[in-house]
C-alpha cells in the first residue's frame, strides 16, 4: 500500500491543516502557472487591516530567497500607508523579473496602487480596484475620527472663496468648515494627491505602460480624481479598469485556474474571519498569521 504521510507530526499536522491545504493549493496553482505565488490577504473589518510599517518584515518572509522570479501577488487589502504600499512595491521588483496581482476581490486605495506597478493585473467578475485620492483623517467635534477625501477639502474652499467673491460676505454656515482649513491642512492635501499621482505615474512607466509617458499620466489622473469617482469606495471592475487604460488579465469564474485562486481567497477569508485574523502571508515556505 502506498500513502503519502506528511513530514509533521500527526496532532501538528491536524492542528494546522488549514494551513497546509492552503499551501498545497499555492503549490497546485504554481505548477499551473510556472510563477512564484505569494499572498497577502487582509481583513475589511479589522482595526489592523491596513498597509502600515508591520506588514515590511512579513513581505521580507515571503520573498526570502527569491531572485530574479516571475511572481504572482495575490492581493486583497483595504489600502493603507501609501509610503508602505511603495517599500513593498519596492521589494516585489528586487525579486521579480516579471510582476502579477491577482485580485481575487478588493485591492482598493493604497493597494490599487500596488497593482498599478505590476506588468498586469489578473481579474475576474469577483474583483475590484479603486480609486486612488488620498483620504485625510480629522477629528468631528465630538472627538470621533473620520476620514475625508483630500480633494475634498480643496473643493471646499474653492466653493467658499468662490461664494464669498460673488456676495462680499461669508454665511456663518461655512465657520466650522474654515476652522478646520488651517494653511497646514490645505498644503497637505495637495501634497497628498500629488503624491498619490506620482506613485501612479511612476510605477505605470515602469510596468504597464512601459516609457509612455502621456499614457501613464492620463490613468493616474484618471485614478486619483474625486470628481470622476465621487466615492473612494467607487468599484473599477476588470471592465472599467481596462477601459482607463490598465493591463488587464480577465479569467473567467468557470476557468479552472480562477477556480483554485477563487478556493484559495475563500479559505484564507474563512480562517480570518474565525479566527479574527488582520492579516495573514503566505506562500509555500511561509505562513504568517497576524492578530
Amino acid at each position: 500500500m502506498s500513502i503519502n504521510i506528511p513530514t509533521q507530526t500527526p496532532l501538528f499536522y491536524a492542528i494546522q491543516k488549514d494551513r497546509y491545504y492552503r499551501q498545497n493549493l499555492i503549490k497546485e496553482i504554481e505548477t499551473e502557472t510556472k510563477r512564484k505565488l505569494i499572498s497577502y490577504v487582509a481583513s475589511f473589518d479589522h482595526p489592523g487591516g491596513s498597509i502600515d510599517k508591520s506588514d515590511v518584515l512579513s513581505f521580507g518572509d515571503l520573498l526570502h530567497g527569491m531572485k530574479s522570479q516571475h511572481i504572482d501577488l495575490l492581493l486583497h487589502s483595504p489600502g493603507g500607508d501609501i509610503d508602505v504600499a511603495e517599500k513593498i512595491v519596492y521589494m516585489c521588483w528586487s525579486r521579480a523579473s516579471s510582476l502579477r496581482v491577482i485580485v481575487p476581490e478588493s485591492a482598493k486605495s493604497a493597494a490599487t496602487l500596488i497593482a498599478l506597478s505590476a506588468n498586469k493585473v489578473m481579474m475576474s467578475d469577483t474583483s475590484e480596484l479603486g480609486p486612488i485620492d488620498p483620504q485625510i483623517v480629522i477629528t468631528t467635534p465630538s472627538g470621533e475620527p473620520i476620514s475625508r477625501p483630500a480633494r475634498s477639502f480643496l473643493d471646499g474652499l474653492a466653493a467658499i472663496k468662490t461664494e464669498a467673491k460673488k456676495t462680499g460676505s461669508l454665511s456663518p454656515v461655512y465657520f466650522p468648515l474654515l476652522a478646520q482649513l488651517d494653511p497646514a491642512l490645505i498644503d497637505f492635501c495637495r501634497k497628498a494627491i500629488a503624491r498619490s499621482e506620482r506613485f501612479a505615474e511612476k510605477w505605470l512607466l515602469k510596468a504597464q505602460c512601459q516609457g509612455d509617458t502621456a499614457k501613464a499620466k492620463k490613468i493616474a489622473k484618471t485614478l486619483v480624481s474625486a470628481r470622476r469617482y465621487l466615492s473612494h469606495g467607487t468599484v473599477i471592475d476588470h471592465s472599467e479598469a481596462t477601459s482607463i487604460g490598465l493591463t488587464v488579465e480577465y479569467l473567467a469564474q468557470d476557468n479552472t485556474l480562477w477556480q483554485a485562486i477563487w478556493r484559495l481567497y475563500c479559505a484564507y477569508e474563512v480562517d480570518i474571519r474565525n479566527e479574527s485574523l488582520a492579516k495573514v502571508f503566505e506562500s509555500t515556505i511561509v505562513s504568517i498569521p497576524m492578530t
